[in-house]
């Protein structure tokens, strides 16, 4: 008997961001982001203009498609869909006084395909898609004054879709603007030139806005449910050892920080110390204090992986999939791309979120990247057997029902990149999450063609049953 339970309602889904599958970077009035200057994704260096040896020009062209993938998704039986506003699409340059009426239809015509198949929509503000004017002109979020043009952009489309979206976040994994400034948080000064200081101080605008867009769209809708959006990653000690052990933990307070913010209204204590000692003096404003005080509705994170810490120098080298510090786990497997695989870690961060905030979460990315090959099958249909990826999502779940069960309140659960998306990380198609397959290949090529992954059936099944059908052995 398999008794992996799901409440009633839950929120069943996938995830995507604009900037990896939209497409159309220049049509309609939209103006240039950060991600069109970024061909190589974070590994590489940008560029004065777009390329075209960029792969998000064109993404998956979601943009002139969008209803035929979403016909894809009601198929599946999502209930909701969490997708990204790209914020120059709104405000072409970020400052913009008025709005671009163009890119606010597109999302109109994107929120009522949804609401014809009765999937709810889940929209993040910013996610890695900061208006390039802004990093340009402004360095991003190190000025104060993004947090007004923010909140501009938050008013007019809170306002817009306020009776289309219940479910909103503000920014994307904010904790990975210390690690990724200008992905993150349109910073284009190198990051091995920018002092602890200058990191700090823009999260701090960041963070305001934050709570500032939250309190905006509680004033517009109070049935609005506003939540952050946080990189989850677990810390383990890496041995016994009490060092490894305090290690662990100042390395998790480095990505708890932005949570307890988030849910508390205000800085936690233990940021003093590390204040302190790394010269760090927060420049605020009278108003910064109260502002914090609007809490989310509900704490959101992505999980792909956790990592270990240890305060041993010699042992202390960073593993290769590790886009944030840490030491790989010797018990765990890892990814074609080094991404350590750890089921029962999603388990454990939900219950120490919960434990540790009272507050709903939300899985808002989990997923796999690997290379996927197309084949054709004996009925003449081509597909992917993606057994890995179903494997790999399958245990992670069976997890969730486990923190579930422990006492975890959760709202739901959004794979990444439910269609083939361009990889955030490295700019390419080859690296796929989704359980849609699109003919796209790095070189350009390709028909943009859409087909169902073995993986397309199977998480059908998964979300008929509420999670019935996983397998627990």
């Amino acid at each position: 008997m398999n008794n992996v339970k799901f409440p009633k309602n839950f929120l069943w889904g996938g995830a995507t961001a604009a900037n990896q599958f939209e497409g159309a970077y220049d049509e309609d009035g939209k103006g240039l982001s950060i991600q069109d200057i970024m061909p190589k994704g974070i590994t590489g260096p940008i560029t004065e203009m777009p390329t075209e040896d960029n792969m998000k020009l064109i993404g998956i062209d979601f943009y002139h498609r969008y209803k035929e993938d979403i016909k894809l998704f009601a198929e599946m039986g999502f209930k909701t869909f969490r997708m990204s506003i790209a914020w120059s699409r709104i405000f072409p340059n970020g400052d913009d006084i008025e709005p671009n009426e163009k890119g606010l239809e597109f999302y109109d015509n994107v929120f009522d395909e949804l609401a014809k198949y009765g999937i709810e929509p889940l929209v993040t503000l910013s996610h890695y898609e900061t208006p390039l004017a802004l990093a340009r002109n402004y360095n991003g979020w190190t000025d104060r004054r993004l947090i007004g043009f923010f909140e501009r952009y938050a008013r007019t489309v809170f306002t817009r879709y306020k009776d289309n979206v219940k479910y909103w976040l503000t920014f994307n994994e904010i904790n990975s603007a210390l690690h990724f400034p200008l992905m993150s948080a349109g910073i284009l000064t190198p990051k091995e030139q920018l002092s602890k200081q200058d990191l700090y101080q823009a999260m701090h605008h960041e963070l305001v806005a934050s709570a500032l867009a939250v309190k905006i769209g509680h004033e517009i809708n109070p049935e609005f449910k506003i939540g952050c959006m946080i990189l989850g990653v677990p810390n383990y000690p890496l041995t016994a050892n009490p060092s490894d052990v305090i290690k662990a933990m100042e390395q998790d307070r480095g990505t708890l920080f932005f949570g307890d913010v988030h849910a508390r209204g205000k800085y936690p204590k233990y940021m003093n110390r590390y204040f302190k000692e790394n010269n760090i003096e927060i420049k605020m404003e009278e108003e910064d204090t109260q502002i914090l005080k609007n809490t989310v509705d509900f704490v959101s994170f992505s999980y792909y992986m956790s990592s270990c810490a240890t305060a041993d120098p010699e042992k202390n080298r960073v593993g290769k999939g590790n886009l944030i510090s840490g030491v790989p786990n010797p018990y765990l497997k890892s990814s074609e791309w080094g991404w350590q695989i750890d089921p029962q870690g999603l388990r454990y961060i939900l219950n120490f979120y919960y434990d540790r905030y009272q507050k709903p979460l939300f899985i808002v990315e989990n997923g796999l990247g690997a290379v996927d090959k197309l084949i054709t099958d004996e009925n003449g249909n081509k597909t992917v057997n993606d057994d890995y990826r179903i494997n790999y999502l399958n245990d992670h779940l069976v997890q969730v029902a486990e923190a579930i069960e422990d006492g975890v309140e959760l709202m739901g659960y959004t794979t990444w990149g439910c269609i083939d998306l361009v990889s955030a990380s490295t700019a390419e198609l080859k690296k796929r999450y989704g359980f849609i397959y699109v003919d796209r290949n790095d070189d350009g090529t390709g028909t943009l063609e859409r087909y169902k992954k073995k993986s397309f059936n199977w998480y059908k099944e998964v979300i008929a049953t509420n999670g019935g059908s996983l397998n627990k052995s």
